[in-house]
């Protein structure tokens, strides 16, 4: 296949600005649509708000330190804002810019009612007690004030949060609110304070659900299932250790896991049972009986029929897509590859099932945890499971349909961009991504027009 663009140079260092990625993305997939208004386009590209704080917090040492956290809303034409807040020591404005902005285009894929917003502080959690991380929680909720709320702007948890950091935001939030239904400020609650059934698991879940649809849409040649299937996930977090056991009990065979301390991998499948029981003891998958180690590098190079890099962004990346031997790549994290990897891996006929879908199912079951926070019900795990299933089967079959459409129609989308005066390089197929980009920014340019331009 044909890429859309060259490759960088050798002599150019490859944009790793996960920001700098998402205009491109953007951009790239802005080139198929070119019935959009300049303006509109402008518009939907900006984020339309971005919040810096500084605050200190007296830690549990006696000492003072100060932290940063910055929250943005990318876009909230079709509902409130929607994401996650991670604590990492690589916060930073422009990666949480990426991350709200990849969430507009995620809620969008998934056609769930949200815009895309984004938090987090830069600390580093390894290096900070439970009493700190709830001072920096509940510091950070008060200075955001009212740029969040049920229906303005919703966080939920991201790298390195979870139920209880949720438990903290929700209680800042009531006791700033005396009087209102707050539950629905955050999701991502403990279920016992009216979280949804479920949500832990839904990023995971929604993983193998799209995986699954796009095997059965015959997105790889001579593979329809998982089942049989060989499977390597990068990361061991919440995402990517749901992931490898729902598709274990799928019937795939996972050969190679890591974390933070490292790989480990046995090519006739690892016990993900007692990867699960060892993260838990130790905090690490590392020394895992029946394996051996494996790096990084080495392991996203093992040959295997689905890769799933649920770690953090820019792991494919220019300088070592070469290596990659899977057959798929299904991202579990947001912005693992990189856009000269696409392009890589496109041209050599692997598909990559772009993180815009194929980690939707999070904010899918947020939504729904959501709606039962308004209505003031909880819903049975099958529910939950069941729309979630519909949810992710229909998003992968409008990617897919939206991809076919395309590729075409070059020729009369190529007129159409003439007949505008937008000529320019010649129009290429397109991956994945760019169809996900499409649907996703249709979707938000024709709400944007069907509310109107106020005033």
């Amino acid at each position: 296949m044909a890429s859309t663009s060259p490759p960088p140079s050798a002599q150019s260092p490859e944009e790793l600005n996960p920001f700098a990625i998402a205009q491109e993305q953007f951009s790239h997939a802005v080139r198929y649509l070119p019935e959009l208004d300049s303006g509109l386009v402008e518009f939907m590209i900006r984020p339309e708000r971005v919040l810096t704080v500084e605050f200190p917090i007296q830690k549990d040492d006696g000492t003072v330190e100060n932290f940063v956290g910055h929250r943005v809303l990318h876009n909230h034409v079709r509902g409130p804002g929607k994401g996650g807040i991670r604590f990492h020591p690589s916060v930073n404005a422009d990666e949480v810019r990426a991350l709200a902005a990849w969430m507009t285009w995620k809620c969008a894929v998934v056609d769930v009612p949200f815009g895309g917003a984004k938090g987090g502080v830069e600390c580093d959690p390894t290096q900070l007690t439970e009493g700190d991380l709830r001072r920096i929680t509940r510091r950070f909720i008060s200075q955001l004030g009212d740029a969040i709320g049920p229906f303005v702007d919703i966080p939920a948890p991201d790298v390195n949060t979870n139920a209880r950091t949720m438990a903290w935001i929700y209680d800042t939030y009531a006791v700033m609110h005396p009087g209102e239904n707050n539950l629905p400020v955050v999701t991502g609650k403990p279920l016992d304070m009216g979280g949804s059934r479920g949500r832990p698991e839904a990023t995971g879940r929604g993983v193998l659900f799209a995986c699954e649809q796009a095997l059965r849409r015959g997105l790889v040649d001579g593979l329809d299932s998982v089942e049989g299937a060989t499977v390597v996930v990068q990361g061991f977090g919440n995402v990517g250790a749901t992931a490898a056991e729902l598709f274990h009990e799928a019937g795939a065979r996972v050969i190679a896991i890591s974390d933070v301390s490292g790989g480990v991998h046995n090519a006739d499948g690892i016990d993900i049972q007692a990867a699960l029981a060892l993260r838990d003891e130790t905090g690490f998958v590392k020394g895992l009986d029946g394996t051996e180690p494996i790096s990084n590098d080495d392991l996203l190079a093992l040959a295997c029929d689905v890769l799933v890099p649920a770690a953090l962004e820019n792991q494919i990346r220019a300088d070592n897509v070469d290596r990659i031997q899977a057959r798929f790549v299904v991202e579990g994290a947001n912005g693992p590859t990189t856009p000269a990897a696409d392009r890589a891996l496109f041209e050599r006929g692997v598909p990559v099932l772009p993180d815009i879908l194929a980690n939707a199912g999070g904010v899918t079951v947020s939504y729904y945890e959501w709606v039962q926070n308004q209505e003031n019900e909880q819903w049975e795990e099958e529910e939950v499971n069941g729309r979630l299933l519909r949810k992710m089967n229909r998003a992968v079959d409008a990617v897919v349909d939206t991809q076919e459409r395309i590729n075409g129609d070059l020729d009369a989308i190529g007129a159409a961009r003439a007949e505008r005066g937008l000529n320019g390089q010649p129009l290429g197929a397109i991956d994945l991504r760019t169809a996900a980009y499409v649907l996703a920014i249709q979707r938000v340019s024709d709400v944007t027009l069907q509310r109107g331009i106020w005033p």
